[in-house]
């Protein structure tokens, strides 16, 4: 096939390289061109203009910043692509202005997909990891398999086109937040004079990752009356950590915001429940 790939960083480098490896042509194209200069010494056709790079191509690809550098390089481009051709775009966008992307495009009679990924640089360009699709079931599944030449595992998340978008964000949030949760980990290590490499040793023999789809689980499910852990007690054990580093000088950044919910829950009347009932949402 002949592609065009729009935005060459890290990920779209990646990415373009894995599909020259599977014997695709393709066309890339950069808002900074000279971030086009090495996979144009790789095989690749560098175009100063995406109007150029995406003419006469079978699938267009985007790998950009957000939102708005999606619209910016697409909105331009509507005059220039026929029907049969494919964009996909591997941005992390928001859900609602996915959603108004899809509709926009699909009134056009055009073929618009919005395929987010889970993969590093290096998974673009060996081909391995997570990719995450929605909108319609059969056209979906029409270019599954040439996804899956790019990342290895390709899910459908439904329908409605936006949903990928969430499921993206959902996971984003969960490592986002493992990091916020980590640093607090290293300014309580810190404040009680372990070297912050030291502590995080800790998770070579204890992998609290594993627990994560069962504290999910339980958090959705709605029976918080067989504690494991209680609500009292979890916020103690927070206040712990909290005073603890507090005693040596150091504010943890996540732990407050997080007894601050064990808070409301006991006030609810709660702290015998378990400690996932303090941070479910919506509370009834």
């Amino acid at each position: 096939m002949k592609i065009a790939f729009l935005g060459t960083g890290l990920m779209g480098t990646g990415f373009v390289r894995r599909m020259m490896s599977v014997g695709h042509t393709v066309n890339v194209w950069n808002r900074t061109a000279a971030r086009t200069a090495t996979l144009k010494s790789e095989g690749a056709n560098a175009f100063v203009d995406a109007a150029d790079a995406v003419r006469g191509v079978d699938r267009i690809h985007l790998s950009l910043s957000d939102d708005a550098s999606v619209d910016g390089v697409l909105e331009p481009l509507a005059g220039l692509i026929p029907p049969s051709t494919w964009i996909i775009d591997h941005t992390t966008t928001a859900t609602t202005p996915t959603a108004e992307r899809a509709a926009r495009w699909a009134a056009r009679g055009r073929h618009f997909v919005h395929a987010p990924v889970f993969m590093s640089p290096v998974n673009c360009q060996e081909g391995t990891g997570l990719m995450l699709v929605s909108g319609d079931k059969a056209a979906c599944a029409e270019i599954t398999p040439m996804l899956e030449r790019m990342t290895g595992k390709v899910v459908w998340m439904g329908e409605a086109p936006e949903r990928a978008a969430s499921f993206k964000l959902f996971g984003n949030l969960t490592l986002i937040g493992m990091s916020g949760v980590l640093g607090d980990v290293a300014r309580l290590a810190h404040s009680v004079g372990i070297p912050p490499a030291e502590a995080m040793q800790l998770f070579a023999s204890f992998n609290p990752g594993a627990m994560l789809p069962t504290r999910a689980a339980r958090i959705v499910n709605g029976d918080y009356s067989k504690p494991s852990f209680e609500v009292a007690m979890a916020r103690k054990d927070a206040w712990l950590m909290v005073e603890e580093a507090k005693r040596h000088g150091v504010d943890l950044a996540v732990m407050p915001a997080v007894i601050a919910l064990f808070d409301a829950a006991i006030a609810r009347g709660e702290g015998a429940l378990d400690a996932s009932a303090a941070v479910r949402f919506p509370l009834s």
